[in-house]
């Protein structure tokens, strides 16, 4: 792939200067959904798949890029003057927001670069492809212009914040950490308030992690994602009136339902209800995969998209047409929706002699129901962000 892409790199900007290459991963949540703003934990791994760069810096202050997932698009100019998102701008949002995060924190990035990005994570699906951009970017600042000083998790960070307020997603850690973070063949048990974390073993002896594209659009911009983050919100702030606590994540399901009546609406008391169990879901599943409970982890993913039909109500019809598809076949572990929710991808656990029938019943079903085709993925866990 990297001579395709140098030889692309060669076509579009020209010849010479040092050219660098880096990855970052996609990520997929194995459990712990719309947690990571609530202060609870969160259970994601890094894949192999992933955003693949190549970047040369300049002498001036010119930004060109060039996506070969966007071909038509050609190559986007800009400059170091030009940090403003904008609609014009498409994916190059995702860049410029990391440069624009750097200068905020300290980091001035005060020459321009070339880039070029091929990406082999579907597009909206849900398994981070904006935050896969953001982590390639920021490990090539880093690198580029020599700031040792810079961590890995400062990385995440800095794209959780462009995210923020250059983007203005309202998103939470989990998947700039996932991704800057992520080890193979280990999930991250993250708490997202402290960011504490743990490597936790992913021993999937028989069985493959089996990824169900829903190929409906979404975008978190656009969704309802940021509604149900000021439902959560204003759920805390009716909480805290009778119990001294900062998140939603510090409670256990007793101490919710001691004071759930405090939260004066029926549908923010389902959202936040939804936040407090989910966290605590996460925590018992991180245990039984400890012990070597399989089937328990299984159908804690199993609740988990209950809850988040019904009490969240970010699946919708598609996702709910595939984990329903998957939870009525033999061999499936456990399945549940990934992600923010009103599109993207399903993640299920399967056993290795079922995957085949798995993707031709779970697609037929759905193609059947749906009127088009989801896509799927057999995925490994990868390593995280790095240059290569």
């Amino acid at each position: 792939m990297k001579a395709k892409m140098m030889k692309e790199f060669t076509k579009i900007f020209g010849e010479g200067g040092e050219v660098r290459s880096y990855f970052a991963p996609g990520r997929v949540n194995l459990i712990g959904e719309h947690t990571d703003y609530n202060g609870g934990h969160v259970f994601p791994c890094a894949l192999t798949i992933g955003t693949y760069a190549l970047v040369r810096k300049r002498e001036d202050n010119k930004l060109r890029f060039y996506s070969m997932n966007f071909e038509k698009l050609g190559m986007v100019e800009s400059s170091l003057d030009d940090l403003v998102e904008s609609k014009a701008a498409g994916w190059t949002n995702y860049p410029k927001g990391m440069i624009w995060a750097f200068n905020q924190k300290g980091f001035p990035i005060d020459k321009g670069f070339d880039m070029l990005l091929f990406g082999n994570i579907p597009n909206a699906s849900g398994l981070s492809s904006s935050a896969s951009v953001e982590t390639v970017t920021g490990v090539a600042l880093k690198d580029l212009y020599e700031y040792e000083d810079i961590s890995m998790i400062d990385i995440a960070l800095y794209g959780q914040y462009s995210e923020n307020n250059f983007n203005k997603v309202n998103c939470g850690i989990m998947d700039q950490f996932s991704i800057a973070m992520g080890k193979k063949d280990n999930a991250i048990f993250l708490d997202t308030a402290t960011l504490e974390y743990t490597y936790a073993p992913i021993k999937l002896d028989g069985m493959k992690i089996v990824i169900a594209c829903s190929n409906k659009k979404r975008g978190l911009g656009d969704s309802k994602y940021n509604e149900r983050r000021t439902e959560c919100e204003t759920a805390l702030a009716e909480l805290q009136k009778v119990k001294d606590i900062s998140s939603l994540g510090e409670l256990t399901e007793d101490e919710f339902d001691e004071i759930q009546d405090a939260i004066k609406d029926s549908t923010r008391r389902r959202r936040a209800k939804h936040a407090v169990y989910e966290n605590q879901r996460t925590i018992h599943a991180v245990s039984a995969l400890q012990h070597g409970d399989i089937q328990e982890f299984g159908e804690l993913m199993n609740a988990s998209h209950i809850s988040l039909r019904d009490d969240y109500e970010v699946t919708g019809l598609e996702l709910d047409t595939l984990v329903e598809a998957a939870w009525n076949l033999n061999g499936v572990i456990g399945s549940r929706m990934t992600g923010a929710g009103f599109g993207g991808c399903t993640v299920s656990i399967v056993m290795d002699d079922v995957v085949d029938d798995f993707i031709n019943v779970v697609g037929r079903n759905y193609k059947k129901k749906i009127g088009y085709a989801a896509d799927f993925y057999v995925v490994e866990i990868g390593d995280g962000a790095r240059r290569i």
